[in-house]
């Protein structure tokens, strides 16, 4: 990850816009190009199950006596819509390897001095002095939460454990990121943008036949 940083921070100086800042951003593309199959079928995933929510709330409500009865109907469900459950949790975690790479190599990142400046920032292996890319981290890890929250109204415990992480992990996120050298910071921020943008993508594109669930015609 390191080298490949390096290539695309030379790249900015042939074109004559020495920058690592630049570099770091065309870096997140590529990962995002790189990881969009994972990325794209994770996300389908989740809004498939967003979509379904209300007939398995219907199937919860119905037999909510018969426990049995309703894990059945949970499972027909799934199956007529070609819904796994876990479908989104292996691209998830085929891609935390190569994030978690990038998030060290950043971290540790050798920068020259040349283009390592970002505007208010005077060295980008340092942590910003003025705090102000750790607000914006949290800004965008909030958003990016937000946007790809799942649907849980029937289900109003694991309602309450997503509203308290959303307001929580972004807070813990940003505190961290004011340890972070300011171009781990930068990646972070691109990389959740680049990811509120597909989300919002996935999200306004119906995976499921409009008036249709569960295979049958409502």
């Amino acid at each position: 990850m390191a080298a490949l940083l390096r290539i695309l921070y030379e790249i900015t100086v042939n074109i004559g816009i020495p920058s690592y800042a630049l570099a770091i951003f065309l870096l997140t593309l590529l990962i995002r190009v790189v990881l969009y199959p994972l990325n794209n079928k994770q996300l389908t995933s989740t809004k498939k199950m967003q979509e379904i929510q209300p007939k398995l709330k219907e199937i919860q409500k119905k037999y909510k006596n018969n426990p049995e009865k309703a894990n059945q109907e949970v499972i027909k469900v799934y199956k007529e819509n070609k819904v796994n459950p876990m479908a989104g949790c292996l691209p998830l975690l085929i891609q935390m390897p190569i994030i978690i790479a990038l998030f060290q190599a950043l971290r540790q990142f050798e920068y020259t001095d040349l283009g390592a400046t970002f505007f208010w920032i005077p060295h980008l292996k340092n942590p910003d002095p003025l705090m102000i890319l750790p607000v914006v981290v949290g800004i965008a890890t909030y958003f990016q939460s937000k946007v790809s929250m799942a649907n849980t109204e029937n289900n109003p415990q694991a309602a309450a454990t997503q509203k308290t992480m959303l307001y929580v992990m972004p807070l813990m996120i940003g505190w961290m990121s004011t340890k972070f050298p300011a171009g781990l910071c930068l990646y972070w921020i691109f990389y959740s943008l680049t990811g509120i943008i597909q989300q919002i993508f996935v999200n306004r594109r119906p995976t499921l036949r409009k008036g249709e669930v569960g295979g049958v015609n409502e």
